[in-house]
């Protein structure tokens, strides 16, 4: 067995512990947005329908791709969850960037784009990557495990969000980065998708993070951004 297979095998036991955990605390009443994960649910998901929504110069976190891998400041070494991995956009490049001594968890609660991403991990080659089939209020992971999340465009998909942010914050070794890139939801300025879809604003979401228990750091202006917005907290 492999150490990524074997760190995926561990990993599903952990989630499953957690997920017995969580049932005890929430229900599906208890979320914020009831459905918004629907689609990425089910079992038939066209994975690549979605591979041309996501990965399109007409996107901006696309577009951006490499700003935002810069914008990281990822070093040699670090453990990257990437929460919400979706196609795998980023697994490649953040692989290349923490390197041999480093890892990349790949999380999502999409079955169909945790076996996307299991396969372009093997046939890439990239050893130091688990795929992680999450929770909705759980990403999974045990605790001081990683030293960065990433949560591109996701977090306003999160259902529930203090319940996310809390497994994301105890995953966290101390002086970890969180960086969440979402949409400007701003009346009478941003497109009626984004007003319809996105539930809140920037700066509701700055202090939802803020209240589980991280600190911001900066907003990083990205050259290619319009629609969207670089946020990072760190974990003391």
């Amino acid at each position: 067995m492999t150490l990524q297979r074997f760190c995926l095998a561990v990993l599903a036991v952990i989630c499953s512990v957690h997920s017995n955990d969580s049932n005890a605390q929430e229900t599906v009443s208890d979320s914020i947005n009831p459905g918004i994960n629907d689609a990425f649910l089910d079992p038939e998901l066209d994975v690549d329908a979605w591979l041309q929504r996501f990965e399109v110069e007409s996107r901006e976190v696309y577009a951006a791709k490499d700003q935002i891998v810069a914008a990281m400041k990822l070093k040699p070494g670090d453990q990257v969850a990437d929460v919400g991995t979706g196609t795998g956009l980023f697994l490649e490049p953040f692989s290349d960037a923490v390197g041999k001594d480093g890892w990349i968890f790949a999380i999502d609660i999409a079955p169909k784009f945790i076996e996307r991403v299991s396969r372009i991990s093997e046939l890439k080659r990239l050893g130091n990557v688990t795929p992680v089939l999450g929770l909705p209020d759980d990403i999974c992971l045990p605790p001081n495990s990683i030293t960065a999340a990433f949560v591109c465009d996701v977090y306003h998909h999160f259902e529930y969000p203090a319940n996310s942010l809390k497994s994301i914050f105890d995953a966290m070794k101390p002086g970890g980065q969180l960086v969440v890139i979402d949409f400007e939801r701003i009346e009478g300025k941003s497109r009626e998708w984004t007003m319809g879809h996105v539930r809140a604003g920037k700066e509701t979401f700055r202090k939802e993070i803020e209240a589980a228990g991280f600190v911001f750091r900066e907003e990083v202006k990205l050259d290619g951004f319009d629609e969207n917005y670089f946020l990072r907290f760190g974990r003391p």
